[in-house]
């Protein structure tokens, strides 16, 4: 719902830009414009065979991945001749607009959120979702952290017809889950580190609609202490245990013997309640390296650099 000016009910302008009526040429001039805009956007979009047209996002996040992003899309507007057909709605705690946020600034509009840790901000996908469809946004743009790989931000997004810039819930539900991922590699040929999953063998077709059968799923777990102990000795020491669901150093240890992983299983358990934990040995002498990957509903899939 827009309020006479143009700004989204419960969004505000950022300061010292001008406001969409402040921008506005005379009637006449308008409608031409607004004919040669839309124009230009449905020959973009039949060039592009586009399905559907985006021309409100809400980007989901702060600070430097918000200002990468608007800058990013500003850009790519302008050189394919759409810029005023494609506005951005930020979302700024009042810390964001205390600090005078450059993104806020970039930013077409903005809407304030509640202060205080992610989950009550950028990393609230109900909040997220309901901003987007207050707002009237096409789509959202989760940038990382906070909401990113939380598979419950695209579902409640689809529920409200829109568009999530990011990959589905399911292919993030099994890439974001470490025992799952693992399971998929394996599937998919890719070499791992010895774990208690690597006795699992399931085939692509069993994984192709990205779910893992429970029993895999099951098998490459750890359950108590004393399994935990037995299962070290197989995997092979240094190991570590780790909680599918921690992150951050939470639910993670390491350990040189078996007597080590039954000690410290319950410290693992009790940092991340109710994640499956896992085993897996330590590469005490390695290299991150991480290949970026961009790809498309289409099966369109394009590497773009290693870091």
């Amino acid at each position: 719902m827009a309020t006479p000016d143009g700004v989204p009910q419960g969004a505000h302008n950022p300061a010292g830009m001008a406001s969409p009526q402040q921008q506005q040429p005379p009637a006449g001039p308008r409608r031409e414009l607004a004919a040669h805009l839309s124009s230009a956007l449905a020959a973009l979009a039949s060039r592009l065979r586009a399905r559907r047209t985006l021309r409100r996002i809400l980007v989901a996040n702060n600070g430097m991945a918000a200002t990468k992003f608007i800058s990013s899309v500003r850009q790519w507007a302008l050189a394919q001749g759409v810029r005023d057909e494609l506005s951005v709605v930020a979302m700024a705690t009042p810390d964001d607009l205390a600090s005078n946020q450059e993104y806020i600034r970039m930013a077409d509009h903005f809407v304030e959120v509640p202060g205080g840790s992610s989950p009550a901000n950028y990393g609230n996908p109900a909040l997220i979702a309901n901003l987007a469809e207050r707002t009237g946004c096409d789509a959202v743009w989760p940038g990382w952290g906070h909401a990113s790989e939380d598979p419950e931000l695209p579902r409640a997004l689809a529920t409200a017809g829109i568009a999530f810039l990011g990959p589905p819930a399911r292919a993030m539900g099994a890439l974001g889950d470490k025992v799952a991922s693992q399971i998929l590699a394996q599937a998919a040929g890719v070499p791992t580190l010895p774990w208690s999953g690597s006795a699992v063998r399931v085939s692509l077709e069993q994984c192709s609609s990205l779910a893992i059968p429970d029993e895999a799923y099951n098998a490459a777990c750890v359950d108590s202490a004393d399994e935990a102990a037995a299962r070290a000795t197989e995997v092979g020491f240094p190991c570590m245990i780790k909680a599918s669901a921690g992150g951050g150093g939470r639910g993670i240890r390491r350990v040189e013997s078996s007597e080590q992983a039954r000690a410290v299983f319950p410290q693992v358990m009790a940092e991340v309640p109710g994640s499956p934990i896992f085993l897996m040995r330590c590469a005490p002498v390695c290299r991150h390296v991480e290949v970026q990957l961009l790809a498309d509903e289409h099966g369109n899939v394009a590497s773009l650099h290693s870091r």
